[in-house]
């Protein structure tokens, strides 16, 4: 017997030919989406209204601005209010384990929308108490309310991102800054966390596009963000248009901020790359 006999070595598989089913099918729906955007912009030409334009921009614009502002804030605070919770599932201790677990799994299996109405007509429901203690003033407010919903639910996803990414990095990076004299705040802070944040750079990102998606919430709630000025363009003019352009809006933010997380991303993987 010989060499070649003795070694078996399965040829690869035939390439597949023609046009499979799944080609077909994703041929199919990119051409879908395709006609679809065309379709959206033949319409926003051939219906272009000036005045439309004119009346409403100003109004999208501020309701950009409070929309940001919603955002940039809760993301914040809810990156503040995450850190005592990702200790707290990261104890030993049960008590503030369990503690700790209830938040995130409420705010996590709860919708927004139900979040938001409990803090903004259930919390608001007891004005005499609220006035008594001095917190009326922020709860009567529903822009205050929308962020203190946001800011504790984001708060929850921040947690567990957090988490997640410091457990990631592996053992030996404690027990190495431990035997170089290193306290654990320092092994921490030098160590464990440049390390944490490549992991949670894209999970950050993925949460602050869902918050911008997600803050249309709080034009349920008379805040007049970038979808409360659309909805209220569209009560008063009837045109569709209202809700396109808010959509293209959106749509723009999103990829801006995918594209930035990459760009951050690329920046401070740099020394990864061979």
């Amino acid at each position: 017997m010989t060499v070649s006999q003795a070694i078996a070595i399965d040829k690869p598989p035939p390439q597949a030919r023609g046009w499979p089913r799944a080609r077909i099918l994703g041929y199919a729906l990119v051409g879908i989406w395709v006609l679809f955007g065309a379709g959206i912009v033949a319409y926003l030409v051939y219906a272009w209204n000036a005045e439309f334009f004119a009346r409403y921009a100003p109004a999208y614009l501020q309701g950009l601005g409070t929309t940001l502002s919603l955002v940039s804030i809760s993301m914040v605070l809810g990156a503040i209010f995450s850190l005592p919770v990702a200790y707290g599932r990261m104890s030993k201790n049960r008590i503030l384990s369990g503690l700790a677990y209830c938040y995130v799994y409420f705010f996590r299996g709860t919708p927004l929308l139900v979040q938001t109405y409990l803090v903004y007509y259930g919390v608001g429901s007891f004005r005499p108490e609220l006035e008594t203690v001095g917190l009326w003033w922020f709860f009567r407010e529903a822009f205050y309310c929308g962020v203190f919903a946001f800011s504790l639910n984001t708060a929850a996803y921040q947690a567990e991102i957090l988490r997640g990414a410091i457990e990631s990095v592996p053992r030996g990076q404690w027990e190495g800054a431990a035997s170089l004299g290193l306290h654990k705040l320092q092994t921490l802070r030098k160590v464990v966390l440049p390390q944490a944040i490549i992991v949670a750079l894209r999970p950050y990102g993925n949460e602050l596009i869902l918050m911008i998606k997600a803050s249309a919430i709080v034009a349920i709630i008379t805040v007049y963000d970038l979808m409360g000025n659309a909805k209220l363009a569209y009560a008063k003019s009837f045109d569709i248009q209202a809700y396109i352009w808010v959509a293209i809006v959106y749509l723009v933010m999103v990829e801006i901020l995918r594209h930035g997380v990459e760009w951050i991303e690329r920046r401070i993987t740099i020394h990864l790359h061979r």
